[in-house]
């Protein structure tokens, strides 16, 4: 028969193993069967319809004049060929100091998403010296007060791919996860928020556009919050993010390439419903700051850069073939 004493070592040895399973399932990316059915295709004009125009200032302080969707079609900033849709920046015109920024985009989903699945398929992503291009998922606030997704983003064609989650206080990330890419911080309401390097080169910038693009994805759920990336000469790119049908099922895909769970956050009150958001900016607050600058080998001040030299921005484009949202 047992002791009590033994009894009692049996009970905190299961409990200890219980607490590092339970562990372990937050820390790494769910094995469990999840089909999320097609909820919209957007391809050509039906994409356009699908996103409103801001022509707010800034957020984030850049050099840069969004514009309506008249005027993109007005300068020829938007265009559609077959289903692809291309957005671009202005390229053409030489910048008075003191007037507007460059004409440049920045889309908002009419819609707004919570549990969801959303598959970006890219051709090519804004280049250039100066430029901080982002495809992020967003309150109705565009502050941090709902949480922020940054699913691309980055400054000077530096690479990789940063991903990151942007929060108020009390929404932190473990040391350790199951994701390919490097944490570069852990504290997302921190001013840089708790970003993760993809772990691919390819996955930002030049190197991304000459490899002709790749796939991107986001999967939000209320316990974790997954992206991945595939370029697109990638063998390993599940045939549901390649040739995207009526449901997919995300666990089997694979290791993603950042995962954020809610250990020591708590999704419920930090992560309103989300926009997606596609913009261009011109050096501001990241992109612009003297030590980011300097660092990327770009010439010139950001500002006087961007303000003279129109031809550089010949590259500052979206092209997409495709945008797949799944709930």
């Amino acid at each position: 028969m047992m002791n009590w004493n033994s009894f009692s070592s049996f009970a905190t040895r299961f409990l200890h193993l219980a607490w590092a399973l339970s562990y372990l399932l937050l820390v790494m990316p769910s094995a469990l069967c999840t089909t999320y059915n097609r909820t919209s295709s957007l391809v050509a004009y039906q994409f356009l319809d699908a996103f409103t125009w801001q022509t707010i200032a800034d957020p984030v302080h850049g050099r840069v004049n969004y514009v309506n969707y008249p005027t993109a079609q007005q300068d020829s900033l938007v265009s559609v060929h077959g289903d692809r849709v291309v957005l671009r920046a202005d390229s053409t015109t030489t910048l008075d100091p003191t007037g507007p920024g460059r004409n440049s985009f920045r889309l908002v989903s009419n819609e707004r998403y919570t549990t969801h699945v959303a598959i970006f398929d890219i051709a090519h992503m804004p280049q250039g010296c100066g430029t901080w291009p982002a495809i992020s998922e967003i309150d109705d606030t565009s502050s941090t007060a709902g949480g922020k997704i940054d699913i691309i983003e980055g400054v000077n064609d530096q690479t990789p791919n940063l991903s990151s989650l942007h929060t108020s206080a009390n929404c932190t990330m473990p040391d350790s996860r199951m994701m390919t890419g490097e944490a570069q911080g852990d504290d997302c309401s921190s001013g840089s928020g708790c970003g993760v390097d993809i772990d691919d080169p390819a996955s930002y910038g030049p190197p991304f556009n000459t490899m002709g693009g790749g796939w991107y994805a986001v999967e939000r759920t209320a316990t974790y919050i997954s992206i991945f990336f595939w370029k697109r000469n990638d063998a390993s790119v599940p045939r549901q993010v390649s040739h995207p049908g009526r449901t997919v099922d995300p666990s089997t895909w694979g290791i993603p390439a950042a995962y954020f769970p809610n250990i020591d956050c708590d999704f419920s009150t930090h992560f309103s419903p989300h926009h997606i958001m596609i913009s261009l900016t011109f050096c501001g607050d990241w992109a612009g700051s003297n030590a980011t600058y300097s660092a990327s080998g770009c010439p010139s001040t950001c500002v006087d850069f961007v303000n003279q030299n129109p031809s550089a921005f010949s590259g500052a484009y979206f092209e997409f073939n495709r945008l797949s949202i799944y709930q």
